[in-house]
């Protein structure tokens, strides 16, 4: 049985709390255009993540949130825990995005532990794994990924390995313009599903949904999502328009 694509929403640092709830009414209202096979997600900032689940109670989508801190309560002024991210009504959560590895300073590690936190509290994390340029024009990409996502499942269950979706956004295609062609993303996406058969074994690696994230649009969605191995998108600058996202969800929901 074919995996459902998972099209999910990043907004990133935009949309006030007004903006964002426009949105959800815009895209409740188009959502029967989408066939059901095709899994919405949509991924606001923290201040938005309640009003947008409100707007999309009863609607055939969901809400993650962009961050989360590894510890449950404490002194981290700015900071949201997994149990907030989960109180305000998000079901996934991004986890180690390229901007906050390589723009914030995020290790591994740090990212294994909230990947840890994730899934202690019920959320599906949506791990992002991916090289910079310099990595790639290496020829150490495979090797970059394999070590992030062997930080990141040490200690994992084969359950819980189920549960999570693996975003690849190739750092240098994160809001370039430039992203990866179809070949070089089948390539790393049978890397990753590589892995994860020879640490959790193939029921695990076959159910596991491996998503595409770096300059998606609508003009290159179908060609990205025609993949067998590309289960989804991690999608940017091109949601922030309901159009624009809903022609890359309608493209998913043909293959």
């Amino acid at each position: 049985m074919p995996r459902p694509k998972l099209i999910a929403a990043n907004w990133k640092m935009n949309k006030t709390i007004s903006e964002a709830v426009a949105f959800a009414g815009e895209l409740r209202a188009l959502l029967p255009t989408v066939p059901s096979h095709c899994d919405l997600v949509v991924i606001p900032s923290f201040f938005c993540v309640r009003p947008v689940v409100d707007a999309l109670v009863g609607a055939r989508a969901w809400v993650g949130a962009q961050d989360l801190h590894w510890e449950k309560s404490g002194a981290f002024t700015g900071e949201v825990s997994a149990d907030m991210v989960k109180d305000a009504g998000a079901m996934y959560v991004l986890v180690g995005h390229s901007e906050r590895r390589h723009g914030l300073g995020e290790t591994d590690a740090v990212v294994a532990k909230k990947f840890a936190a994730a899934l202690s509290a019920g959320l599906t994390p949506i791990v992002c794994v991916g090289e910079t340029l310099s990595e790639r024009e290496s020829g150490r990409e495979s090797d970059v990924v394999e070590r992030q996502l062997t930080v990141a499942f040490t200690g994992v269950g084969a359950d819980d390995a189920r549960a999570t979706v693996i975003a690849y956004e190739p750092v240098w295609a994160i809001g370039t313009g430039r992203n990866a062609s179809p070949d070089d993303a089948v390539t790393m996406h049978k890397t990753i599903r590589t892995w994860m058969q020879g640490r959790f074994g193939a029921p695990v690696a076959k159910a596991l949904r491996i998503q595409y994230g770096g300059s998606v649009n609508p003009t290159n969605a179908e060609s990205l999502l025609s993949c067998d191995e590309v289960d989804g998108l991690l999608v940017g600058g091109a949601s922030l328009d309901v159009g624009s996202f809903l022609g890359i969800a309608r493209a998913a929901a043909t293959r």
